[in-house]
């Protein structure tokens, strides 16, 4: 599961660069994802939409509260001060898995694009059932 968080208006060509090099750290291709999970105040956020879509990825999104009760490495007081919870893409991973933060493959990875912004990409393995 890819947690993802972003700068408002990020470019498609940013979000999908972090997310290929945030699998590239772990070993692991795009086949491997299963979905695709942020914080809600993302849902209408282009490149996020459009990466679910293009590559055929569902969807989760998760409130501000629910993200801030997981407990995640690297949380940011600038990140709480803006979405409201102290992590995005590694508790958004989480939560989708399934899972607690023994789970996470790839702490919080920083990606800066060409349109200068950023995107996080955080990696959690599924919960087998």
């Amino acid at each position: 599961m890819v947690g993802v968080g972003c700068d408002r208006d990020v470019a498609f060509a940013t979000l999908s660069e972090g997310v290929l090099l945030g699998l590239q750290r772990v070993g692991l291709t795009e086949r491997a994802v299963v979905g695709l999970a942020t914080i809600d105040k993302k849902n209408d956020e282009a490149a996020v939409l459009a990466l679910a879509e293009a590559k055929g990825w569902p969807l989760f999104f998760f409130d501000a509260a629910q993200l801030s009760r997981v407990t995640v490495p690297n949380p940011s007081e600038t990140v709480r001060r803006y979405m409201g919870t102290p992590a995005v893409s590694e508790a958004a991973a989480l939560l989708a898995a399934g899972v607690g933060v023994e789970g996470l493959i790839l702490e919080k990875f920083k990606h800066r694009g060409a349109d200068r912004k950023h995107a996080t990409v955080s990696i959690a393995l599924m919960k087998e059932n």
